[in-house]
């Protein structure tokens, strides 16, 4: 099966190691918001995936799922302590920027951003917990989008406090920067008709999960070979995609027919739509 080009795009976002930096036995936490809270309790969600494929290269964890939709800086770190800390995690992905930058005047506010930001950090690491950046993924698909625009200050902290603080970053955001015009151009698998990475220009589709695992995965210090060993496992995980019929298939079949509607020019919904009124048109020529 031919792997999507936006697919491999992300070793260039990573900072990754020479050897995988997470063992067996160890607790990872995963705080964030709605896309993490999803990425866990999705089957093919990128929490679960990173998991997944863990376990594959046999290193086995305990995962600590801490995304709640709707989060910002301020709930993050209000509940750092009950569900984070608590739980003595040995490793933490921290994914927060979306909402903050999302909800306007109600969000928050860059400075406050940075300061919530700095004492999960300070607070996680005093607690012995290695925190791992995520750069906050793109609001929409058009990287000219407003709110991308605004968004970008946010991730250029996260960016810079990383280095300051030598730790692991996960630049998701760079990664879909390049993957979406790449995926353009090559006419690549779409979830509908405007996304590629996302099913609703913010939350993760098939591919938008897929590729936030493999740059938390490369971060980790997993191979490219480890990674393909992962991905290839990935496609036949059960009920990874639900369909609007309550079908749901393995990122194997979401794979093949996502490629056989881009070389018509259809996403997969539409693709799916017109075979599903093929199939009714046929049933009622034939009864």
């Amino acid at each position: 099966m031919r792997i999507p080009t936006l697919l491999v795009l992300v070793i260039a976002f990573t900072s990754a190691q020479a050897d995988p930096v997470i063992a067996s036995g160890k607790k990872f936490a995963f705080l964030g918001d709605s896309i993490t809270q999803y990425g866990a309790s999705n089957t093919a969600g990128y929490v679960s995936l990173v998991t997944a494929a863990l376990k594959l290269n046999g290193i086995e964890v305990e995962t600590i799922p801490a995304g709640i939709a709707g989060n910002t800086s301020d709930d993050m770190l209000a509940r750092l302590d009950a569900d984070i800390l608590a739980k003595k995690p040995d490793f933490m992905t921290l994914s927060c920027g979306v909402n903050d930058v999302l909800k306007g005047a109600a969000g928050v506010p860059l400075e406050r951003y940075k300061a919530n930001i700095l004492a999960i950090v300070e607070k996680a690491q005093a607690a012995g917990v290695k925190p791992i950046i995520l750069t906050a993924t793109m609001i929409s698909e058009n990287p000219d989008e407003y709110t991308n625009k605004n968004l970008a200050p946010y991730n250029d902290f996260l960016r810079e406090l990383a280095k300051d603080k030598k730790l692991m970053l996960a630049d998701v955001n760079a990664a879909m920067l390049k993957a979406v015009p790449e995926a353009k151009a090559a006419s690549a698998p779409r979830w509908n008709k405007d996304y590629y990475l996302t099913c609703d220009s913010i939350h993760m589709g098939p591919q938008g999960d897929q590729l936030m695992a493999e740059v938390v995965l490369r971060t980790l210090g997993l191979t490219d070979a480890q990674i393909a060993k992962a991905r290839t496992a990935w496609q036949d995980i059960p009920k990874a995609v639900s369909l609007e019929f309550k079908r749901q298939i393995t990122l194997r079949e979401y794979q093949a027919i996502a490629e056989r509607a881009a070389k018509e020019n259809l996403s997969f919904a539409e693709y799916l739509d017109r075979e599903f009124q093929k199939t009714l048109s046929d049933a009622a020529v034939s009864h």
